[in-house]
């Protein structure tokens, strides 16, 4: 009976070991295509939601464990931080972590991470992907000549096209417009200049060329002048 359960409990640490050596590995796969995306300067909001809650790990280890201590809970966070982070980039939401991490000493909640990412944005002037979406709906015509927030709202409105923005519904036309306005995010994150396409002012005076007639006048006026003079 002994030998039985001693092999049963061989058996029982095999299949244990095996198994943890898979987890292992998927692990490190994911890893290396986490690595590889970011290598090649692609992050999506999934991997920026896995690094989040690893630095919070690293950071708060205690707290983070004492607070995802049931089965699942992890899961389950990581899909509803998504939810309320998913309107900034993958960039603004790790650089906000970090600010955040570096400053306090309990586990954040979600709406600390949301309250850095808006102040993260606005530190370059950017606001929040529905803030400028309202902005650019509200904005009067001629869009070129207002006063925007940031060139980018401008210019995610006129990507997404003005026509469509004011006769579409938000659930229609806001993904359009946030996908833009992410974009243009990026380009002005990685210190590209986004400039406004104002028209140019019209001058007070507009020249042109005389016809033969006109020029035959003109100088038929001045000889008159000079005879009189």
């Amino acid at each position: 009976m002994k030998k039985a359960d001693s092999l049963t409990g061989k058996i029982t640490k095999d299949v244990a070991g095996a198994a943890s050596s898979n987890r292992t590995e998927v692990n490190k796969i994911a890893e290396a295509g986490s690595k590889a995306r970011a290598a090649s300067g692609h992050r999506d909001h999934v991997d920026a939601i896995n690094q989040v809650f690893a630095e919070l790990e690293l950071a708060y280890h205690n707290q983070y464990h004492k607070a995802y201590a049931q089965e699942g809970s992890i899961g389950l966070a990581k899909k509803y931080w998504l939810e309320c982070l998913a309107h900034f980039s993958p960039e603004i939401i790790l650089q906000a972590t970090r600010t955040v991490v570096t400053s306090q000493e309990y586990l954040p909640s979600v709406a600390s991470i949301v309250h850095a990412c808006e102040e993260a944005m606005s530190g370059f002037g950017l606001p929040a992907a529905g803030a400028a979406y309202i902005e650019a709906c509200c904005a009067p015509n001629p869009k070129a000549e207002q006063i925007w927030s940031h060139p980018a709202v401008y210019l995610a409105g006129k990507a997404t096209g003005w026509f469509e923005l004011a006769n579409k519904t938000e659930k229609q036309i806001f993904p359009r417009f946030e996908k833009n306005y992410r974009a243009l995010c990026q380009r002005a994150l990685h210190g590209e200049t986004l400039v406004i396409d104002r028209p140019e002012a019209l001058p007070e005076q507009i020249s042109r060329t005389l016809t033969l007639e006109e020029n035959k006048s003109r100088m038929a006026e001045l000889r008159k002048q000079l005879k009189t003079s």
